[in-house]
């Protein structure tokens, strides 16, 4: 299927953990506009289109979404390992910690959880790459 090397392509180092700044990024894991949408819109995507070509290429894009959640992941988790107990009330972190404590939950950065509304597969060529590009465009 692939060959997966257990590693980042771009390593994440973060040493000083900023809960605040974890709710913000978290928002490009499991947002609307974020990395979890992205690669279930391609990889849905997909399957209905009537171009071979178009379809490998929707493939290898929502494979490489999969890296880019795999990446923001890794941001969040840095950020916001070994917190204290005191970093995570002051921050407002307390909510997400009751429910997840420092496991990566996809949410928006207002906490609504990842749902599959985020993204759409109409089947339609046309339609489909519209709503890719509309999607990409919030992003950038």
């Amino acid at each position: 299927m692939w060959n997966y090397e257990r590693r980042l392509e771009y390593p994440v180092n973060i040493t000083t953990p900023n809960a605040k700044l974890a709710q913000a990024i978290i928002s490009q894991y499991g947002g609307p506009d974020g990395e979890m949408g992205a690669s279930m819109r391609y990889l849905s995507q997909r399957y209905a289109c009537p171009y071979r070509e178009v379809a490998a290429v929707l493939t290898d894009i929502g494979t490489e979404e999969l890296a880019h959640l795999e990446m923001v992941a890794t941001i969040v988790h840095q950020l916001t390992k070994n917190l204290s107990m005191e970093e995570i009330e002051e921050s407002g972190f307390a909510n997400y910690y009751v429910d997840h404590t420092i496991g990566i939950w996809p949410q928006a950065a207002g906490g609504v959880p990842f749902n599959a509304c985020e993204f759409q597969s109409k089947g339609d060529i046309i339609t489909d790459l519209c709503e890719d590009m509309a999607a990409d465009g919030a992003v950038m």
